[in-house]
């Protein structure tokens, strides 16, 4: 399950194909051409968002969440879990690591709001991204070369400090007035959380990490823009090759992409485009993610699993963010692709109610790829559209 967020939004009138002609008979537009040959493979959504939304420079932060930000009274910022979060607790059970969050550096800056990555925890909190290709690189394939007896020191000192920590919080539980107890249940769950990273980190301790099929050059420290996204995505289907992690968010890049382009405004100067320069930039970034997302397709069709399949056949991609265009939060920029959630693909659909909760995309995603849960979020049900055959 991969979530790619771009942060500030599209160029709304030329990314979104013509709300007149649905189904299988679109015509993709011109700014997303170089997916055409696998038109068959993806699918557009059109009509979604997140009701609570009202940050028009937030992209990412509630983007996988649907929070309403306001929701607790007092408070200036709530957030709750993300759907990347849930469904790695199911699909990551099994794997080195529960899940992956690529980021980039100054990403805050790009329009994408709050946060360390896409993710966020179950008590709301940032999840902390990897926010380079080298960083990425040696998490997921470096080998330790600390002698085992040490790393399993390290670990026995980690939870002799964490059970320290739990045991002085419960002492001081029934002490504590209702709000602080609800902090303090929120701490209770970042202790849970310590605790189950240390119990996968010893059931690993000692299994040397694969290497992936296709040889994967370490990257080198100057990468940004287009080519630090396209290590990224050479990176993630490195990791799947071997099975490394099922669940990626990136929350990619927007300033140092377009910088790459040849562009020379900020980001936030281009979110506000109008005819010239800025739409010109603006277009640009959109034919630059289109190409970079054919090449990620590409290479995910070209991996084989030992059943005969391919990586693209078992994963499910959603690219997107939650502003539509300038600082615009309806009608979210959709594209899904892949087999991982059953969906059928090669259409365009746009959702009769123009208000359709984002969060019944994420639900449908969930449910599609075997993750038994019946709301998500301010979900209203499933997309049953994306399941009909």
């Amino acid at each position: 399950m991969v979530f790619l967020g771009m942060g500030f939004g599209v160029t709304a009138d030329r990314w979104y194909p013509d709300t007149t002609t649905v189904g299988e008979n679109y015509e993709l537009p011109k700014i997303l051409r170089p997916l055409a040959k696998h038109q068959k493979d993806i699918t557009i959504v059109q009509n979604l968002m997140h009701q609570y939304s009202a940050d028009g420079h937030s992209g990412s932060t509630f983007w996988l969440t649907g929070a309403n930000r306001y929701a607790i009274p007092g408070q200036s910022f709530h957030n709750t879990v993300s759907v990347d979060q849930v469904a790695a607790e199911v699909l990551g059970q099994q794997t080195r690591f529960t899940s992956i969050q690529l980021a980039a550096q100054g990403a805050a800056n790009d329009g994408h709001g709050p946060g360390g990555s896409l993710a966020w925890n179950r008590s709301g909190k940032p999840i902390a991204g990897l926010e380079t290709p080298v960083a990425a690189f040696h998490r997921l394939f470096s080998v330790d070369r600390t002698p085992l007896e040490v790393q399993q020191q390290r670990l026995t000192e980690q939870r002799s400090v964490l059970d320290t920590v739990l045991s002085d919080a419960k002492s001081i539980h029934r002490k504590l007035n209702t709000s602080d107890n609800a902090k303090l249940d929120e701490y209770f769950q970042s202790i849970r959380e310590i605790e189950v990273r240390l119990s996968k980190e010893e059931k690993w301790l000692g299994v040397e990490k694969k290497r992936p099929q296709d040889a994967i050059r370490e990257p080198g420290e100057s990468l940004e823009g287009v080519e630090e996204i396209r290590m990224m995505y050479d990176i993630m289907v490195a990791a799947m090759q071997v099975d490394a992690t099922r669940v990626f968010t990136y929350r990619m890049p927007v300033n140092s992409m377009i910088s790459s382009l040849g562009a020379t405004m900020s980001a936030h100067s281009m979110s506000h485009y109008s005819e010239g320069e800025r739409r010109t930039v603006s277009q640009n970034r959109d034919t630059a993610h289109a190409r970079l997302l054919s090449e990620f397709m590409d290479k995910l069709k070209a991996s084989t699993e030992l059943d005969g399949s391919s990586l693209f056949d078992n994963v499910a991609i959603t690219l997107g963010t939650n502003l539509s265009s300038v600082h615009t939060l309806k009608n979210c920029p959709t594209l899904i692709a892949g087999g991982g959630a059953g969906f059928r693909h090669g259409r365009h659909l746009v959702m009769d109610d123009p208000k359709t909760p984002l969060c019944n995309l994420w639900l449908s995603t969930l449910r599609g790829a075997g993750i038994r849960t019946d709301t998500f979020g301010d979900s209203t049900g499933i997309i049953e559209e994306l399941f009909d055959a």
